[in-house]
């Protein structure tokens, strides 16, 4: 049996399923049971838990957990929910001890600030390091999937709209079914201390290869735009991004085009996905249909 937290979203679902091929018995954790019924169908264990005392409960007698705290585009300062998650998980696996626990973190989260939407995954990586507990901690690149919140423009003007820049640099971005897949299969190893993982796609995507996958699985031609940086504050706010709210992504955009986010951190060990860019804004653009 394995604990899976996010089960009902991309990356915790993969992992689900990668445990379940294999031949697993699957626990998964979630807030809301209505939305887990399609894995009830599968066999899995449906437990619901508000990180309250319960948490550590669904933590025990199991071989592994793997362990995902949402993330917040709208953070408040300080980020006190993610904080208080985090107090949570900790006190959890601290209670449960469980043999192994796989955590999902981020790209860059080595890095002591310039984080933004991110930061919370840094304070679960300096947070539950120290638990006894053998774990890994995943940093994942940018996700491929998240070209669903440019769709919408993409198909109304012909145009992708991009805030990564310059449009040629490329970057490293993966599939979250690639992430999800690679962290059931090192759940399924056996491990002493604690371990980082960096996980990357086939090869690196620059913001004109993204408008490229655009317009193939739309089926129209796509341009890539450049969003002046003077205008990120104003087309955040126009796509529902409040202008006091948006400084975390910023951040974090900010991060990636000046390479502060990066990979080969001393230390640590890189897998890499096999799911391309192309095949997954397909499935993106499918799923919005």
């Amino acid at each position: 049996m394995f604990a899976v937290m996010g089960i009902t979203g991309r990356v915790g679902g993969a992992v689900a399923e990668t445990l379940l091929q294999h031949g697993k018995q699957v626990r998964g954790i979630v807030r809301d049971a209505a939305k887990a019924r399609a894995w009830q169908d599968k066999g899995v264990e449906i437990v619901v838990s508000e990180y309250d005392e319960n948490l550590s409960a669904a933590f025990k007698g199991v071989e592994g957990v793997f362990v995902m705290i949402p993330q917040n585009l709208l953070p408040e300062a300080g980020y006190p929910d993610s904080v208080a998650l985090i107090a949570a998980l900790k006190k959890a696996i601290i209670a449960a001890k469980p043999p192994r626990v796989v955590f999902l973190s981020s790209w860059g989260s080595e890095q002591p600030s310039g984080l933004g939407i991110v930061t919370p995954n840094r304070i679960l990586e300096q947070e539950l390091g120290d638990t006894g507990v053998p774990s890994v901690f995943l940093r994942p690149a940018w996700f491929m999937e998240n070209t669903v919140y440019s769709l919408a423009a993409a198909r109304s003007t012909g145009n992708y709209y991009s805030f990564y820049q310059p449009l040629e640099r490329a970057y490293a971005m993966i599939a979250t079914k690639d992430v999800g897949r690679i962290g059931a299969e090192v759940l399924l190893e056996s491990w002493k201390g604690n371990r980082v993982i960096e996980i990357s796609g086939p090869k690196e995507y620059s913001s004109n290869d993204v408008a490229a996958a655009l317009e193939t699985a739309l089926g129209q031609p796509i341009a890539t735009v450049a969003v002046p940086r003077e205008a990120w504050v104003d087309t955040l706010a126009q796509n529902g991004m409040p202008a006091d709210r948006s400084g975390a992504f910023i951040e974090l955009v900010e991060g990636i085009n000046s390479g502060w986010f990066h990979f080969g951190v001393p230390g640590t060990e890189h897998v890499k996905g096999t799911t391309d860019l192309v095949t997954t804004v397909k499935a993106v653009v499918a799923n919005s249909n």
